[in-house]
């Protein structure tokens, strides 16, 4: 007998599932975060497992996802693009293995392939006589939408296969991942709040947003990409294993994820796993767990499928990214540009396993679109060590208690009346004396992205521009020793440190300096490419906007916000009463250089000297300094706890440096 209880828990859950279904597959719009959702799932196949009577074909489990949205033609699949079951733990992949051996009666060890799991759209390529010929979407599984021209537009998509793996007969049935990368989402919404347009909640409603346009030629304009993982029939093609099938689809002309890893143990599925959690953050696009398949393609045919997924793969998914909470009230921020920008403060919770307690919500733009109102339970998502955003509000759960948020007339700082330029999305103070916009400055001066100069963070910054002794840059190097040792929190010595620090940071090569200024769009590649091209300040504060625009890497919004700075009188007068304190601008070196022509990449912690010295240490010596991985890097230098970064480079066949190897190199002892 099923308890009447039970019968009423498993009818909500499918109910409330197959909403969420619904908002997040057809209307890309979830309300919950993943992490509750998998909750839901969970407990349903629980109760469904321990009353097999209430198991209905109509049942979420025996399904995938919702119906495709009606505006696009309809695709039916040779074969139905299953979804996969989740383990979130290593206890819960070792009782899948545990469950596959006594499914096939083996002892031996199984061979495993460890594949990212891209957080993107999953779509499905039909090849006829080596073209293209359909593309759709997985829909519910069974029929998907139709948009073939929309894919034909993603560059990463072949539209004819290499001639070697072009096939006679039965079409060739391929599917993969379309997803966005980070820099491209970023660029992608900062294009749609200029335009006054909704921003996306994440890269992958972007994707699907891009896919579903009706327009192919709106879809062609948004970097999309894709990687391949899977025939619908594996048997179609000479393989036996999926790690060769996967080499098959890259020499066919498909793109497959690199960070793929053929595993021989559970034991380095696992290791895998954590190496795969650890470069996460690092990687240009995002994942939300692991997949693991089993890699003998015999057994995955002798496994077979239930009705909803494979018995040979499973999804370990990575902690949640998203949670809900409250807002319990809104900061406005005032930014080192003027931009005002609302946070939100937060009902504590753990996202990822960091607390969190605040999160942007980007502009009053955003506000509006979103509806967003103190009290209201929102969704907020976490991605990297960014700070959080606000996603949505979760509007049924209102009471009537809930406040409009409105946003400020005057500078929360300094009472200037805000301004907003036309098209613009962003909100400004326009007083550049405001306090928060000099301190801001001030600390980004003094900060390891500037001029690194000891005992000067934001706390100590603020208290010393609050006594009256700093209030601008040039106020640093007349700092009077005597008068900070006598401030609350310091003494003789932390003044002497603090005076030390400066006298060292009066001598400062060209690029760094222009770094620490802080201008719009000039961060230390840029600083780094206008000293090498100039020389001096002089030339550069001369230099006219297409003179600028020559130097390579640097376009025109670059160029613009490099002439209004050195336009301004107010910043000409501070830079003449920093040569006045004694501060030295020293030119890049002009003789050959034994590290030019070299891109390094520092990653892990050196003993002999801090990061910033080193890389100070690669420029003097001609090289170039770069934040991340890419194409241009020629050598890594890694150190102790290097993370993941040296195993990518490792992949890329980038020169790996450790820290004897680079003492020698900076010292001439090699080269």
């Amino acid at each position: 007998m099923v308890p009447e209880s039970v019968r009423r828990e498993v009818h909500r859950l499918r109910e409330v599932i197959a909403e969420h279904d619904h908002r997040y597959y057809v209307l890309d719009d979830p309300v919950i975060s993943d992490g509750e959702y998998d909750r839901l799932f969970r407990r349903l196949l629980e109760l469904e497992e321990r009353y097999p009577d209430l198991v209905t074909p109509d049942s979420p489990t025996q399904r995938v996802g919702g119906r495709p949205l009606e505006r696009f033609g309809e695709v039916r699949h040779p074969l139905p693009m299953l979804s996969l079951e989740n383990v979130f733990s290593a206890e819960e992949l070792r009782s899948f293995s545990d469950k596959i051996r006594r499914y096939l009666e083996q002892d031996g060890e199984i061979t495993w392939v460890a594949e990212p799991k891209m957080d993107g759209l999953a779509v499905e390529l039909i090849y006829e006589q080596g073209r293209l010929v359909t593309g759709s979407t997985r829909g519910d599984g069974v029929v998907g939408e139709e948009i073939t021209a929309q894919l034909r537009t993603i560059r990463d998509i072949p539209l004819v296969l290499r001639s070697a793996h072009h096939r006679q007969g039965s079409p060739l049935v391929v599917r993969g991942e379309v997803f966005l990368e980070r820099q491209g989402f970023a660029r992608l919404n900062r294009e749609r709040a200029e335009a006054g347009e909704p921003l996306f909640a994440n890269p992958r409603n972007a994707a699907a947003g891009s896919l579903r346009q009706l327009d192919p030629a709106v879809t062609a304009r948004r970097p999309l990409r894709f990687f391949a993982y899977a025939l619908a029939e594996p048997a179609a093609v000479p393989c036996s294993r999926q790690s060769e099938l996967l080499t098959w689809l890259q020499e066919a002309g498909f793109p497959i994820n690199p960070h793929v890893r053929l595993c021989s143990s559970l034991a380095e599925v696992e290791d895998r796993y954590r190496e795969l959690a650890e470069l996460r953050s690092e990687l240009p696009y995002e994942i939300d767990g692991m997949v693991v398949k089993v890699d003998d393609l015999a057994l995955q045919r002798r496994l077979g499928n239930t009705a909803r997924a494979p018995r040979w793969a499973v999804a370990w998914k990575f902690p949640a990214t998203q949670a809900t909470s409250r807002i319990v009230g809104v900061d406005f921020q005032v930014g080192r540009t003027g931009v005002v920008t609302p946070v939100a403060r937060l009902e504590p919770v753990r996202v990822d396993g960091v607390l969190v307690q605040r999160a942007t919500l980007h502009n009053q733009d955003e506000i509006v679109r979103k509806d967003l109102r103190i009290g209201d339970r929102v969704l907020i998502q976490r991605a990297g060590d960014v700070i959080p955003e606000v996603i949505k509000p979760l509007t049924g759960e209102r009471n009537g208690t809930d406040q409009v948020i409105t946003f400020p007339e005057q500078c929360p700082v300094c009472c200037h009346r805000l301004e907003r330029g036309a098209g613009e999305a962003a909100i400004r103070c326009p007083n550049s004396h405001c306090p928060a916009q000099r301190l801001q400055n001030l600390v980004h001066f003094a900060g390891k992205a500037g001029l690194d100069i000891e005992g000067l963070g934001e706390k100590n910054m603020e208290q010393l521009m609050r006594e009256g002794l700093v209030h601008d840059l040039p106020d640093l190097f007349s700092l009077d020793p005597d008068q900070v040792s006598r401030l609350e929190g310091w003494g003789e010595k932390s003044a002497r440190n603090l005076a030390d620090s400066l006298a060292r940071a009066r001598r400062v090569d060209l690029a760094r300096f222009l770094a620490a200024l802080g201008i719009f769009h000039v961060g230390e590649v840029t600083a780094d490419l206008l000293a090498r091209h100039f020389g001096s300040l002089e030339n550069i504060m001369a230099a006219g906007k297409e003179e600028l625009m020559d130097v390579e890497g640097i376009g025109a919004q670059v160029a613009d916000s490099i002439v209004e700075y050195f336009s301004d009188p107010s910043t000409r007068s501070m830079l003449d009463r920093l040569r006045e304190l004694g501060l030295e601008i020293l030119p890049p070196a002009q003789e050959k250089r034994p590290l030019a022509g070299r891109v390094f990449l520092f990653t892990g912690t050196l003993a002999a000297m801090g990061r910033n010295e080193a890389k100070q240490r690669v420029r003097d010596l001609g090289g170039q300094v770069v934040s991340g991985l890419s194409g241009r890097v020629t050598d890594l230098v890694a150190g102790a706890k290097a993370g993941a970064k040296r195993e990518k480079a490792r992949e890329r066949g980038v020169r790996i440096l450790d820290e004897d190897e680079f003492l020698q190199l900076i010292a001439g002892e090699e080269t």
